[in-house]
């Protein structure tokens, strides 16, 4: 298996930050990460209410502290009713706590416009890659003597092709049309489920909307178009919908894919789905917190009662996670006293996730050699970059792929540590870095304006 985002790039650069702090003289003087989308690293401030919450529920005799408001003190008190013993150091329920399920059922019923959602259909876990994890492991089985394939778009988040090759199951690519905005291309889809099935049955469409590393967002008849697809292949679709609150481009609009599935009515709604979700993204950016959660829609129920069966052996999910998901599902409301600061601190965090999303395609957009499409949604830019054959050929001598020897050189002359393309899949002849948008502003121009010193100076050297 392999898994780029945390790979030998982010290695050499965990290095550099050694030989740095150990006083080794280098061109830079800070390595900054922007290969993998963590937050908080890159500067984001925690959300105050949710920090109150949790240093309750793990500290009580913050209980008597006036400081904290009431409305953070009854959330804590209704987490640790929940929890055995009053202490979020006891097990919970191996799909999570109850009245957290609650919750998030609830949440989604009113994201879905009241579509209703049943909260033991909710399994809570260590963000969302433990539940996408927990339900691929349940199609690991050959049948009549070939592999399960699943179905994941190109690019893709790598988790999806490690855990593949983890289970030994099979991998069906389908490429996203960089020319109409990474969009999602059915013939395309149709063409790569048919050549499959020589060697493999596929079982499973993944879907990551917005989408990652991409940043596209689905319009509403895309969702419908992929929805008929997985339909008529009896496929159970997988829909990655951790970034729905980062929705940047004005005129796009999240969709999640039960809400379109259930207002298609029959046959459709009858569909088997599984929604991810996590606290890692959005506004909160809480990524070592590890709070996530599956909604499963329509599971048969021995399916079902295996699925609970084979989390039991995890015996819970973090409860720290699951606290944390609770304050995202059910936040302060108008009129209660927290209500002011954490809508202004949400809405500050998605407004300069907005700026800085047209600040990064509309800068490498500038770049000679380089097209970016529009970051609409999530936390990256997958740019594609146009390399001169002499750096091609000087790559191949050097035995890396061209984007690959691409990033290396960026970080050990710049310190900007990026994700070369090649990891995540890209059409074949093309080559593509991915950066998040989420070092803060100021850190972020002063970022892309030493790239774009760095890339004209590969040009000329390599002219």
């Amino acid at each position: 298996m392999d898994y780029v985002v945390r790979g030998e790039v982010l290695m050499r650069a965990a290095a550099l930050e050694k030989e740095l702090a150990q006083g080794i003289v280098k061109p830079f003087k800070e390595v900054i990460r922007a290969s993998i989308g963590d937050c908080h690293a890159m500067g984001q401030q925690p959300i105050t209410f949710l920090r109150q919450v949790l240093g309750l529920i793990t500290y009580q005799p913050l209980f008597n502290d006036p400081t904290i408001p009431e409305d953070a003190k009854e959330r804590a008190r209704t987490i640790l009713a929940d929890c055995v013993g009053n202490s979020v150091g006891s097990y919970t329920d191996s799909s999570g706590i109850e009245i957290i399920r609650r919750h998030i059922a609830q949440y989604i019923q009113k994201r879905d416009g009241g579509i209703p959602s049943d909260p033991s259909n909710i399994i809570m876990s260590a963000g969302a890659t433990g539940a996408i994890k927990s339900l691929m492991s349940l199609f690991r089985c050959t049948i009549d003597g070939k592999l399960p394939g699943v179905m994941i778009p190109i690019p893709q988040y790598p988790m999806y092709s490690a855990t593949i090759a983890e289970l030994e199951m099979a991998q069906i690519c389908y490429h996203l049309d960089e020319e109409r905005r990474w969009g999602l291309d059915i013939p395309g889809l149709e063409r790569s489920v048919n050549e499959a099935k020589a060697s493999c049955v596929p079982r499973i469409l993944v879907v990551i909307n917005p989408g990652n590393p991409t940043g596209q967002v689905l319009s509403r008849e895309n969702i419908e178009s992929i929805i008929k697809f997985a339909y008529k292949e009896n496929l159970v679709i997988f829909a990655d919908e951790v970034y729905q609150y980062n929705v940047h481009e004005e005129g796009s609009v999240f969709h999640s894919f039960k809400k379109v599935m259930m207002e298609m009515g029959a046959p459709y709604n009858r569909m088997e789905l599984c929604s991810f979700m996590s606290c890692s993204k959005g506004y909160m950016g809480e990524c070592g917190i590890r709070g996530g959660y599956v909604e499963v829609v329509n599971m048969c129920s021995d399916v079902k009662a295996m699925l609970l069966k084979s989390i039991s052996a995890l015996v819970c999910p973090s409860t720290i996670g699951q606290a944390c998901m609770d304050v995202l599902v059910n936040p302060p409301k108008p009129g209660e006293p927290s209500y002011e600061q954490f809508i202004r601190e949400k809405n500050a965090v998605l407004a300069s996730l907005k700026e800085r999303a047209a600040l990064v395609a509309d800068t490498f957009n500038s770049f000679e050699g380089f097209s970016c499409n529009p970051v609409q949604g999530a936390m990256y830019a997958f740019p594609r970059i146009h390399l001169p054959e002499k750096a091609i050929q000087a790559a191949r001598k050097a035995g890396q792929e061209p984007d690959v020897f691409y990033v290396y050189q960026l970080l050990e002359q710049t310190g900007i540590c990026v994700v070369p393309g090649s990891g995540f899949g890209q059409k074949a002849g093309t080559f593509h870095i991915r950066s998040t948008i989420l070092p803060q502003p100021e850190k972020l121009k002063e970022m892309l304006g030493v790239l774009r010193s760095y890339h004209e100076k590969f040009l000329l050297q390599y002219q």
